[in-house]
């Protein structure tokens, strides 16, 4: 700024020409030229440095389209950049939407984002999906961890997901995580929707237990029904990622803050899970919506319980009361989850029985020492 003041003052002496002015000060004639008419035209202030923005914008958003932008973002408040031009290019196609990132300004212009802040993750685990390949081939299940409604109530949220679609198939207000609760919400799931190959959960009640093959009275019902039970690794949600990002979408639109009764928070639930399902465009399925991908299961729900059908080379033994079951004259204690079920005997060589119940993989009885040889609990496969 001082080279430039000088420049203008050694130009207004009169006393050199532009062209030696210039060479002085080493610049052109045309910027000597610009200076000089700035200095003229504004005054000092003409000196400083000028913006280099165009003075038209041809390809500037609208105030139209930038209008309908912030009236859908007031109108679905969680719902980012992304989420709001795949909505947009869906139900208003003939308007011509800017791009993800100049909504993104739009939005942050207007004070309508708060900077998220970023936090280290572990790489996603991709193996409990790698048989999800079509709807109702894995459901995912979980309780979205209580708190309490505006009267002091508990509320135990039951979620239910396909993992394929992302079609939520339920969010049930329940008072507690019991089997006498949690059983008829997933029969009328299962009567509405027909059963899954596969439900996913965590290693908690009801899903599981600390009974052989990690058994509860849920999961024995699942695999009469012909439902294969999967069970993530203790301390690793993001093997069931998909259904956790979900709880957190849930949490911020209608959990945080809770209703004021269990009532109102069950209407809440419902309104989320219509939105959720028919209008929020997921990224996951290339900005659909669950509901246009999702059928129900042709599998549909029996009106009698089935029995568990093993192969001709097993062996077929029940399980007496208290848990017992009778092998060549001798009681073993088996599980009281089992009592009154069939479970299927294996040969494995002449010492050693495999005690299977459907496809779970209970125990080895080792006939020569009369004791079973408890395994492991370990993720289970379809197969």
């Amino acid at each position: 700024m001082d080279e430039r003041l000088k420049f203008v003052g050694e130009y207004v002496k009169q006393e050199r020409s532009m062209s030696e002015i210039c060479r002085a000060f080493g610049i052109s004639r045309k910027t000597g030229y610009k200076l000089v008419s700035r200095y003229l035209g504004q005054g000092y202030i003409g000196l400083y440095d000028q913006s280099r923005a165009p003075y038209r914008q041809p390809h500037a958003v609208t105030e139209d389209v930038e209008s309908a932008i912030l009236v859908l973002r007031e109108m679905h408040g969680r719902w980012g950049a992304r989420k709001l031009r795949a909505w947009l290019v869906i139900h208003r196609p003939r308007t011509e939407w800017p791009s993800v990132s100049t909504i993104g300004r739009i939005l942050a212009r207007h004070g309508a984002i708060v900077p998220r802040i970023r936090k280290r993750r572990c790489p996603p685990y991709l193996e409990p999906f790698s048989s999800c390949i079509k709807p109702n081939s894995l459901w995912c299940a979980d309780f979205k961890g209580w708190f309490r409604t505006g009267d002091g109530l508990r509320c135990e949220p039951l979620t239910i997901s396909d993992g394929f679609s992302r079609y939520l198939l339920s969010c049930r207000v329940l008072p507690a995580i019991t089997h006498r609760l949690v059983q008829p919400a997933f029969e009328m799931v299962f009567r509405q929707h027909g059963l899954p190959w596969a439900i996913r959960t965590d290693n908690g009640t009801p899903f599981a237990s600390t009974a052989l093959g990690g058994l509860s009275r849920l999961a024995v019902w699942w695999i009469k029904l012909g439902i294969v039970p999967e069970r993530i690794k203790p301390g690793c949600p993001e093997q069931n990622g998909r259904h956790e990002r979900m709880h957190r979408t849930l949490k911020e639109e209608v959990i945080s803050p809770p209703r004021s009764s269990a009532v109102d928070q069950q209407v809440a639930f419902d309104r989320f899970r219509r939105e959720y399902n028919q209008q929020r465009p997921h990224e996951g399925i290339d900005n659909r919506t669950p509901a246009s991908i999702y059928t129900n299961s042709p599998r549909p729900y029996p009106s009698r319980l089935p029995e568990i059908v093993y192969p001709d080379h097993m062996e077929i033994r029940k399980v007496r009361p208290s848990g017992l079951l009778w092998w060549n004259g001798s009681e073993y204690y088996i599980s009281e989850t089992l009592v009154g079920e069939w479970v299927g005997m294996e040969p494995i060589n002449d010492r050693q029985m495999q005690i299977h119940f459907g496809p779970v993989k209970l125990a080895i009885l080792d006939v020569a020492n009369k004791k079973l040889i408890r395994p492991p609990i370990t993720k289970w496969k379809r197969t």
